[in-house]
């Protein structure tokens, strides 16, 4: 992007307001038909009652017009300490206008305020927005691959089901899902990262997982080990066509028994017999364990990411 030149308006850039949602998840999709996003999730999001993460949606306006946001807040769920994210786009055709440049510009004052020093950013894996990045003072991080998958083709035959295993939705812990936290929060300590997510706390995964509007506990698959969850494939969806991998995680005690494949097979199963044609998933180019299980599903990869890191003043 460019600075605004001076015979064009600058953007103005306000708080979220509920109105906003449908444009703001327009522009967080636009050019990205891999990311699952709507404008109900948006709105959850900023009514959430406040927590440590202080989380935060501004807004650019140009011309009269919801044309971008940015979502950013402080990373909890880590013992390290001063970390927060941002992660914003703009509608293509108003790029190269400032909207951008405002937009990051007021997320890094509101994290500056919470006192983060590190601040963390995906950015689409293209020439356009890593030189955007870069001329702002981020440098690049590790990388993540999109995949996507076509549910109206069959799927693999499943493998034989070890003994004592069983697969069950999660609305099966609907009164008490804290099994399935002690999964996540097991499983999450091993995911790739700059930052490790060692300290998830139960009241955390509550508002941010469980409570999600997207977030279909019919289509969440459990890997049940002799009674007890082991592994489980969370699901997202956009309550229409497309179905988003938002996790898939095993216990450690529990691996090297192929219980994740099973899990993410029969959210797969599920969701296609549920009327969704499109799958979306992604992880980290390290994870070569998941990215061997989304080869087997039938997932190709369909874009990229990078991280961005910059240190606040």
């Amino acid at each position: 992007m460019t600075e605004t030149s001076a015979a064009e308006a600058a953007p103005t850039i306000r708080d979220f307001r509920p109105e906003d949602a449908e444009a703001v998840a327009a522009a967080h999709r636009a050019g990205r038909e891999h990311l699952v996003m709507s404008a109900e999730v948006l709105l959850w999001l900023n009514a959430r009652p406040g927590s440590d993460e202080h989380f935060r949606t501004f807004v650019a306006e140009l011309d009269g017009r919801v044309v971008g946001g940015v979502r950013c807040g402080v990373v909890t769920g880590t013992t390290t300490a001063g970390v927060g994210y941002a992660n914003g786009s703009v509608l293509p055709e108003f790029r190269r206008r400032g909207a951008g440049t405002a937009l990051l510009a007021a997320a890094e004052r509101h994290l500056i305020a919470l006192g983060v020093a590190e601040l963390h950013s995906w950015l689409d894996e293209e020439p356009a927005a890593l030189a955007f990045a870069a001329a702002r003072g981020y440098e690049q991080g590790r990388a993540a691959h999109f995949s996507a998958r076509d549910l109206t083709l069959p799927l693999p035959q499943a493998p034989e089901r070890p003994a004592g295993v069983e697969l069950r939705p999660a609305t099966d812990w609907a009164d008490d899902p804290r099994p399935l936290f002690l999964v996540d929060a097991d499983a999450v300590r091993d995911e790739p990262g700059e930052v490790p997510m060692d300290a998830l706390e139960y009241e955390d995964w509550l508002r941010s997982t469980w409570e999600r509007p997207d977030l279909d506990r019919a289509l969440t698959v459990v890997a049940v080990v002799d009674g007890e969850p082991a592994a489980l494939s969370l699901a997202q969806t956009d309550g229409a066509d497309r179905y988003w991998s938002a996790f898939t995680a095993c216990r450690r005690d529990f691996r090297g028994r192929g219980l994740t494949k099973l899990a993410k097979l029969e959210s797969l199963r599920l969701a296609a017999e549920a009327g969704y044609r499109r799958a979306y998933t992604s992880n980290d180019t390290t994870n070569a364990p998941m990215l061997a299980i989304n080869a087997w599903l039938g997932y190709e990869r369909c874009a990229g990411e990078r991280k961005g890191i910059k240190r606040l003043a």
